[in-house]
């Protein structure tokens, strides 16, 4: 029998939204919003109009599900698939530390396309999706350090916690949630290799993942059996996709531990890796009033994690890849304050931007290194043309449950990414106000007006 005896599953099936406390309703409101954003914000991409492309010729335009980006209709699996891929795109949909986990680009595409197909009110959509953020990070855990030096966790552990957030809108039962996590498991995959060549298999993984989460749950309820030992069987994840593996953090907490409390917004429009070292040269920045042709080189002191996501990316050829390139982040926070969609797109190939990228390098700092994943540290030295040698330090980055975003700050937040995903967009405030009381809707239906 599996070390967690079905308690995860049981945990998943049986979650509703009255026991959820006050503070995660508030918190999983808050990232719906954010979410929300970051699907419109990818509209314009090219693998994501791919992927929509892809979705569309395989679907049915007068299905239940709304598809954000292009305000059409499909199916509830292929609306998940493209939502998902569409929300993953502008790296400003948020992360989970412990188990470095991107949650909502793979749960909120299941909870919101699930619960326009079934029916389902808001408080079921919002219950389905912390169901999800609590099993997707708790299998993250799980998985360990070993794991996400290969794998892409929001593609892994996302499977998973997409079949979560799905079997509970089904109401499949513990037995049925059990099978459904084995038929998750056994189609989690997602890998780094993409890094090295710019390509643009990060928004398969994630479209992948809500399709199969949502094909898994749906298969549970019809009967279909999955592995019942997915998690560490002799042939399971554990044994085949890590080294570290602790099976105790898959009931860490369950039902007292509210892991979805944990999750932070990201600030930057860049690789998670790169934030705490951003922050702590903007601080740096500010402290000493520093200009760009002030800063001689940059060290960002890491752990391990950054060196092996962001160091193969040496000279970014994409606006995408840039986003995985410490250097180029740090020069555009140095000449820009903010890392954000508008400055990569205007200004990542820019010959003051690559040039003070080529000076930055990233070193492996014990502490750092130590404290990561449950702390994201960030410390950086900074050699100025004059001959000073300054350091900066961030102990929780902007965006970090304690340095969080506030209410008005994820509202404009969203609000610049869906003028950034549909430049013109009109009625955005009146979905705003619709998407803060999704609590109090009695039936989930389309967030946007129709075309």
């Amino acid at each position: 029998m599996s070390q967690d005896r079905g308690e995860l599953a049981a945990f998943a099936a049986g979650l509703r939204f009255e026991a959820l406390p006050a503070s995660t309703v508030r918190k999983i409101e808050d990232l719906f919003v954010d979410w929300v954003g970051s699907a419109l914000a990818g509209r314009g991409a090219r693998p994501v109009q791919a992927i929509l492309r892809f979705t569309a010729a395989m679907g049915n335009p007068a299905g239940p599900s709304e598809v954000l980006a292009d305000r059409t209709r499909n199916s509830p699996y292929l609306a998940a698939m493209a939502n998902a891929a569409a929300s993953h795109v502008a790296e400003q949909d948020d992360v989970h530390n412990g188990s470095v986990f991107h949650p909502a680009t793979v749960v909120f595409p299941v909870a919101l396309a699930g619960a326009q197909a079934l029916g389902a009110s808001g408080r079921q959509l919002l219950a389905a999706a912390v169901a999800g953020y609590e099993v997707g990070i708790r299998v993250g855990e799980f998985l360990g350090r070993s794991h996400y030096k290969v794998f892409h966790t929001t593609g892994t552990a996302g499977t998973v916690a997409a079949a979560a957030a799905a079997g509970n809108l089904l109401g499949l039962d513990a037995g049925q949630m059990r099978h459904a996590f084995g038929s998750a498991g056994t189609q989690a995959a997602g890998l780094w290799e993409f890094l090295r060549t710019a390509a643009d298999s990060k928004q398969l993984h994630t479209a992948h993942a809500a399709g199969a989460g949502w094909m898994a749950a749906w298969l549970a309820r019809d009967g279909f059996t999955g592995a019942e030992r997915i998690f560490d069987g002799p042939q399971g994840l554990a044994a085949g996709m890590s080294r570290d593996a602790d099976p105790a953090r898959l009931v860490d907490g369950l039902g007292s531990r509210w892991a979805t409390e944990e999750t932070s917004f990201k600030y930057h429009a860049s690789c998670r890796h790169t934030h705490p070292a951003a922050d702590a040269l903007l601080q740096v920045v500010r402290q000493h009033r520093l200009a760009p042709h002030d800063i001689g080189q940059v060290v960002a002191h890491v752990h391990q994690g950054a060196i092996d996501v962001l160091g193969p990316v040496v000279d970014p050829r994409t606006v995408h890849q840039s986003k995985f390139s410490m250097g180029t982040v740090l020069a555009l926070v140095a000449h820009h304050a903010h890392a954000g969609l508008g400055e990569f797109d205007a200004h990542y190939r820019d010959a003051a931007i690559t040039g003070l990228r080529d000076r930055v390098r990233m070193e492996l700092d014990p502490e750092v290194d130590s404290a990561y994943p449950r702390r994201w540290i960030g410390k950086v030295t900074v050699h100025t043309t004059d001959g000073r040698v300054l350091h900066g330090r961030v102990d929780e980055p902007k965006g970090d449950p304690g340095n969080t975003l506030s209410r008005p700050e994820i509202s404009d937040k969203a609000l610049r990414l869906a003028q950034y995903g549909a430049p013109g967009e009109a009625g955005m405030q009146q979905v705003l106000d619709r998407l803060w009381t999704i609590a109090q809707q009695p039936r989930v239906g389309a967030l946007l007006a129709s075309p």
